[in-house]
């Protein structure tokens, strides 16, 4: 979990891999009217998340049954954690502590995403850094190293 940008999508993809399970992108799982919403430079409200987690960890409920699943989705406030953790048995949350800066200039190079660089600000003020993730590791390294600290943490 973390803000747009932080690399939740490629380590969870190099998680899921190491983990010999599958990988699911929360972003596939939103609804094409919040796509459109925050492609057009609207952040999400709660009443837009919710709907969005509660797909989510239908999605992930049933892929698990075959493998280990890995997903990245934001998860940004305590509440939202909260609900998949009910939903989701046994999930474990990984933070990618992601520096402002760091995430702003990913965000300008990122092309072909609907998620605006203009919504960061949105992003950092909705997030709640979680007290008590499985883990939190910092994304000032290479991809390799973080997928190695989080297989070795869970």
């Amino acid at each position: 979990m973390g803000v747009s940008g932080c690399g939740k999508s490629t380590v969870g993809a190099g998680l899921a891999t190491a983990l010999g399970g599958t990988f699911l992108d929360g972003d596939d799982c939103h609804p094409q009217t919040n796509i459109d919403h925050m492609a057009s430079g609207k952040p999400l409200t709660d009443g837009m998340r919710w709907p969005w987690l509660n797909k989510l960890a239908a999605a992930v409920n049933a892929q698990r049954v075959a493998a280990p699943v890995v997903f990245a989705c934001s998860a940004l406030k305590r509440s939202h954690r909260d609900d998949l953790r009910q939903r989701i048995d046994g999930l474990k949350i990984c933070y990618l502590d992601a520096p402002y800066d760091v995430v702003a200039r990913r965000l300008a190079q990122r092309m072909g995403h609907y998620m605006p660089a203009a919504l960061l600000d949105s992003q950092f003020d909705t997030l709640e850094v979680p007290q008590n993730p499985t883990v939190a590791v910092s994304i000032d390294q290479s991809v390799d190293d973080i997928v190695a600290a989080l297989r070795r943490a869970i």
